[in-house]
């Protein structure tokens, strides 16, 4: 069955009678509410886990700027998803589920009630929430498509370019450049900068900083402005059999003095969690970390995954505290720069892997940093060194 491209045309389309921008935003204990300055058609909300966040998209809506985060809520973001729809991102501090809401009774603020649940509890679908029906803003009365066949989707993402000397033997580096495409990440308030520009702009300079002194190989998860699912980002770097895994982000606070970088590694929660699932969905038929487990059974399977996991994640925070230690001498750090999380990006069994928040787009100082072509480059050096020095141990220790 082929799939269809459907291309909005600007031109032709016409805009929603009326547009709410998004006004206010407020956040308690368990609740959640949206102000906007006018009628909006309606809204649907979900939620993730790894990390922890609850996405409200609002039709015939206008993204605002920030919010007060507070309660379960750490960090608001808010960005265009597309002509006609707005998108807040509220990251949180623990897993939680919508229990219930609604629009109030002008149509002109939604309120959210949330529940905090476990790691393995069920999130649910997608809700709809929609104003009074007098109260409902207009949806656009014309609009126009193209529509085009583009053939099946491919099984796997290409493969992408690898920069360096052309040599096997020598250690290979995937740096992965935090969102892209439709997904612009945190947007900074100082300057506007978004976050998937500036991971790639990071991305860029830690590849040729690497490729200038030829000691190792890299990859980027990708070169340009597109999206890639969670997934396939690891997924690449465990199809070029890498030997470490670097996601690039930038972070977002509700409190604007939050600054510094901060690396993350996979909890070992999530390794046992993770494990167990790897050798279900696997079947016994896949290889891991050079060994086949098609011929064992269920349980020698869990065992064999859980052991290259746990190693995986020794190698992978010992990167960490390399990359903290090389990494302090060009750029600010968190107090507390090695921190344990379930990001599904981190969870490769057998790649060490890293999650670098290089620093807070909603901290004036950390935003100008990373934008700047200097920040940029010292950063490049200190993970460059981290990289080179981390593989120069591991030649030593054969």
């Amino acid at each position: 069955m082929s799939f269809v491209l459907i291309l909005a045309s600007s031109l032709l389309a016409v805009e929603p009678a009326q547009s709410g921008s998004v006004k206010r935003i407020d956040t308690g204990a368990s609740q959640i509410t949206v102000a906007f300055d006018d009628l909006v058609e309606g809204a649907s909300a979900f939620s993730l886990i790894g990390p922890n966040r609850i996405a409200i998209d609002v039709r015939g809506g206008k993204a605002g700027r920030g919010g007060r985060a507070t309660g379960m809520v750490k960090a608001i973001r808010q960005g265009q998803f597309d002509s006609n729809t707005a998108r807040i991102v509220f990251d949180l501090d623990q897993p939680a589920i919508i229990t219930s809401g609604g629009f109030s009774a002008d149509g002109k603020s939604l309120h959210l009630n949330l529940k905090s649940v476990t790691g393995n509890g069920s999130l649910g679908g997608r809700q709809t929430f929609l104003p009074p029906l007098r109260f409902r803003a207009e949806p656009p009365k014309n609009t126009y498509s193209v529509k085009a066949p583009i053939g099946r989707p491919k099984d796997l993402v290409a493969l992408p370019k690898i920069y360096g000397p052309n040599d096997p033997e020598r250690p290979l580096v995937v740096l992965d450049a935090g969102h892209g495409g439709h997904d612009p990440g945190a947007i900074s308030p100082h300057g506007n900068q978004r976050e998937k520009n500036v991971t790639l702009a990071i991305a860029r300079a830690i590849r040729d900083r690497l490729v200038a002194s030829g000691r190792v190989r890299v990859a980027l998860t990708r070169n340009t402005d597109k999206f890639l699912v969670l997934e396939e980002r690891y997924g690449i770097a465990r199809r070029l059999d890498a030997d470490l895994f670097i996601s690039i982000h930038a972070d977002a606070a509700g409190n604007e003095e939050a600054s510094g970088a901060t690396v993350y590694t996979l909890s070992e929660v999530a390794s046992d969690r993770e494990a167990s699932k790897l050798a279900a969905r696997e079947n016994k038929s896949n290889v891991i970390n050079g060994v086949n487990l098609g011929g064992t059974n269920q349980e020698l399977s869990s065992i064999l995954i859980d052991l290259t996991q746990r190693e995986t994640m020794n190698v992978s925070a010992d990167f960490a505290k390399l990359l903290h230690r090389e990494g302090r001498r060009a750029m600010p750090f968190r107090s507390n720069p090695h921190r344990f999380a379930s990001f599904v990006v981190l969870k490769a069994p057998d790649t060490p892997s890293v999650l670098f928040e290089t620093g807070y787009l909603t901290n004036r100082n950390d935003a100008a940093f990373l934008n700047s072509q200097n920040g940029q480059s010292r950063i490049a050096d200190g993970v460059a060194n981290a990289i080179e020095t981390h593989f120069a141990r591991k030649l030593a220790q054969r």
